[in-house]
């Protein structure tokens, strides 16, 4: 080597001192050049100006790093940012297998303004997971229940299909599986279903096939946050692909999460909130 001449070493330095300007290297890097074992965290620490979805993967493991009943699970949604694509209602349906007739998280559309000054507003509504939700009290057998995440979910093993929680929600977030598939009605033999329609759902962190007819057919379904994802270390469907960046989760009692931070904006806003549900799902409007 010439004596001009950086070792990869010192080079590698003096980049990482330049990007820092002088400060400590992140715990990952320091790991890296002295050979000590890689530390177990899946993420690095925060940095400035740091990717949203990154940070919000850390939310969710340090969430997880809490017993159960300390977290609280919630959602922002900046109705600025939502473009109306509808990538979330079809990540949706494809992450939970979804039938004819059941959406776990539509787009809904409004007007704004009037001719000839109008305009479109994009409001995509998942389940609210109501902290006082209505659902629970009207289900005769008690199978729907609010977890102690605070996560409304359905034991799909008792739940009879009598839809008085579809009845009871004040947003609309329920719907029902009616047995359909996409198979039918095209001219196909509805035995012979597609392999998208055969496959297990895996809500709940159970798997289950709806092409035998078992539960969850004859169930009433909604939006579960995704828990078999967020239990995982994951985020939910939705908020990996969206791609106006206009959805966040995390837990509303980290005062160090995103959502914590977003929910204390003054455009923050609940739907309905008079009723008394108190969603964990906010809007910015």
């Amino acid at each position: 080597m010439s004596d001009g001449a950086l070792s990869k070493r010192a080079f590698l330095k003096q980049v990482l001192v330049g990007v820092t300007g002088g400060a400590a290297l992140p715990t990952v890097a320091r790991a890296a050049s002295d050979g000590a074992p890689a530390p177990k965290e899946i993420v690095p620490p925060q940095a400035v100006n740091e990717n949203h979805i990154l940070r919000m993967m850390k939310d969710v493991t340090r969430a997880l790093a809490k017993p159960i009943e300390k977290r609280r699970w919630g959602m922002v949604i900046d109705l600025k940012k939502c473009v109306g694509c509808s990538a979330c209602t079809i990540n949706c349906a494809t992450e939970n297998a979804l039938p004819p007739g059941v959406v776990y998280r539509p787009v809904l559309e409004e007007q704004l303004g009037t001719y000839p000054n109008v305009g479109r507003r994009f409001v995509p509504r998942p389940c609210m997971q109501c902290e006082e939700p209505p659902c629970t009290k009207v289900c005769p057998v008690g199978a729907t229940f609010k977890r102690p995440d605070g996560i409304t979910a359905i034991d799909y093993d008792q739940c009879i299909g009598c839809r008085y929680c579809l009845t009871a929600c004040p947003y609309s977030s329920r719907t029902s599986d009616f047995g359909d598939f996409f198979t039918q009605g095209v001219g196909l033999d509805p035995k012979n279903l597609q392999p998208y329609e055969k496959r297990d759902t895996l809500e709940y962190h159970e798997k289950r096939n709806r092409a035998k007819h078992d539960s969850p057919v004859g169930n009433a379904r909604k939006c579960t946050f995704c828990i078999h994802r967020i239990e995982n270390g994951m985020l939910p469907s939705c908020v990996s692909t969206c791609i106006g960046h206009a959805t966040m989760f995390g837990d509303l009692d980290d005062p160090k999460s995103l959502v914590a931070e977003l929910s204390g904006s003054p455009r923050a806003m609940r739907l309905r909130e008079e009723i008394g549900t108190k969603p964990k799902v906010l809007y910015l409007v």
